[in-house]
């Protein structure tokens, strides 16, 4: 019925043969698709497939090389973004552009073509947020929002331009799942009115919650079109990377060792007025075991990665101790000695110089523990040898080593960055959104190497957004609220709901902590004096 009732609608959007190609690469080979109006369309692909490349086109980023977008069954060019606005073709990117020292008013007047009265504007603003359930206070600054609230500026900066069809990029990524919820209730009446969208989304359970029917590219072509009712997951994914997804389960008891990484009442105060300081940060994670750190983006996360990989000094000493060592006032080479390797959530500019080689990059991390200077001289043999299994063993998509980091895919130079780190065997990893914007494949490849990488006695630390992502490979999960971390919960005592409110720094209640406290008690009562180490 539902199939029936999208094909009664009038076409807004029909792609024919759309071809782009870059030099080495055909991204996007006679691409077709058409959206229904008020129809929610999902754009699937592994990372590379090309769905970058098709959105800018639509949205006049990119010109294509041949093919003709037909809106309203018309021929029509797309030179640039305005054009496309012109037409009503709206777009919501993962990575938003807004200003922090600027109000959201502000924010939302720089994206508006015309000039337009300012007290006209507010009211516009607060008309539309109420209307669609994504309440803002036009007069406060940015830097003062969560994630979720200025995803809404984005949304009601495209809602004030009357779209007829919304692309969006990944948008639940820096959601939590109370959010999630909400925007998904706003998608479905903006659909109700007959607004079109265009979906792209990794987490395959939300396109089957959300959209109508879905799109796959495979390697540039589009290689199915379905109804999404008639799909699950697995079968999706299967489509996207031309084989079924074999997806490895968690263990189901971690035997944990000794302490790796203690943080003991670390508190660090941010010298940026727009970051956030650390106050109090008590934690222990254990050889063997994944500890993960909820949150949403903006409160502390990034703080806490740099105070712990070395980025910043903290005091006193012993606040950081790696194997028992106090290192908080030892820089990153110091801590790397001691065992420690941290991937950034930034993958281009933090965790990878965008125009150095891959064999280069690999340099800059390993160097010191896998001994590639000698003498005063880089040993790129051994250099050559360790990029090699890299790629090979994470199956990073590339020309070779030689290739600029800028030159590969998201999520192909994430493997790589998690590879190059995880193949260095540390003892202790601290790593932050591993798997943000990468395929169902590619974050399989980066959740099976993490949990090798504990069974073999390290000790990682999993920073990230992606309830979904903690929930299948923590063993213990924590949540970190305006720089303050919370206790921490075994897996199984605890749901993504209670996981969400910790987010938003709600305490566990009590039943919860009393249920959590009486299994410890019993874990600790069965095993045996010889047992070298228990979480907290």
């Amino acid at each position: 019925m539902i199939e029936t009732a999208v094909n009664s609608r009038n076409t807004l959007l029909r792609l024919e043969d759309m071809t782009k190609a870059f030099p080495g690469v055909v991204a996007n080979d006679k691409v077709s698709l058409s959206i229904k109006s008020g129809e929610i369309h999902a754009l699937l692909g592994e990372n590379g497939a090309g769905k970058s490349t098709l959105v800018k086109m639509i949205y006049g980023v990119l010109k294509p090389d041949a093919g003709q977008l037909y809106w309203t069954e018309q021929p029509a060019t797309v030179g640039n973004p305005a054009a496309a606005r012109r037409l009503g073709i709206a777009m919501v990117f993962q990575h938003f552009s807004l200003f922090d020292s600027m109000s959201v008013l502000e924010n939302v007047a720089l994206g508006m073509e015309k000039g337009i009265d300012h007290v006209q504007l507010e009211q516009k603003i607060v008309e539309i947020s109420n209307r669609y359930g994504l309440p803002l206070d036009p007069s406060r600054h940015v830097y003062t929002l969560s994630v979720g609230e200025r995803q809404r500026i984005e949304i009601i900066r495209c809602l004030l331009q009357d779209p007829k069809l919304l692309i969006m990029d990944e948008p639940t990524s820096v959601l939590t799942p109370q959010e999630v919820s909400k925007l998904f209730a706003t998608l479905h009446r903006l659909a109700d009115e007959g607004v079109s969208i265009l979906y792209i989304s990794h987490k395959l359970d939300e396109i089957k919650a959300l959209c109508e029917s879905a799109t796959i590219l495979r390697g540039g072509k589009v290689v199915d079109s379905v109804s999404v009712v008639n799909e699950t997951p697995s079968s999706l994914a299967a489509k996207m990377m031309g084989e079924e997804l074999q997806l490895s389960e968690k263990a189901s008891h971690t035997e944990v060792g000794d302490v790796r990484l203690e943080l003991n009442g670390l508190t660090h105060i941010a010298r940026d007025p727009f970051d956030i300081s650390l106050k109090n940060i008590c934690l222990k994670v254990y050889s063997g075991e994944i500890v993960g750190i909820a949150g949403v983006a903006g409160n502390g996360q990034d703080e806490l990665l740099k105070a712990i990989n070395g980025e910043d000094l903290c005091s006193p000493a012993d606040s950081v101790k790696l194997d028992g060592k106090a290192c908080a006032d030892q820089g990153p080479n110091q801590r790397r000695a001691l065992g420690m390797a941290s991937i950034p959530e930034e993958r281009l500019g933090h965790g990878a110089v965008p125009g150095m080689s891959l064999l280069d990059n690999s340099l800059l991390t390993a160097f010191q523990r896998l001994e590639f200077l000698e003498h005063g001289f880089i040993r790129y043999d051994r250099c050559q040898a360790f990029c090699k299994s890299v790629i090979d063993n994470f199956n990073v998509k590339s020309n070779g080593m030689g290739a600029q980091a800028a030159s590969l895919s998201g999520g192909n130079l994430q493997k790589f960055i998690v590879g190059r780190e995880i193949n260095q065997k540390p003892t202790v990893l601290v790593v932050s959104q591993p798997t943000w914007g990468v395929d169902a494949g590619a974050a399989q490849t980066i959740h099976d190497g993490l949990r090798d990488l504990a069974a073999n006695g390290a000790a990682i630390l999993v920073i990230s957004q992606d309830l979904d992502e903690l929930m299948s490979i923590s063993d213990r999960v924590a949540a970190i609220c305006a720089g303050v971390l919370s206790e921490s919960f075994p897996m199984e005592a605890i749901s993504i709901e209670q996981i969400g409110l910790m987010m938003a720094g709600v305490d566990p209640s009590s039943e919860l902590k009393d249920q959590v406290s009486g299994r410890l008690l019993n874990q600790l009562a069965g095993q045996s004096e010889e047992s070298p180490g228990n979480p907290p």
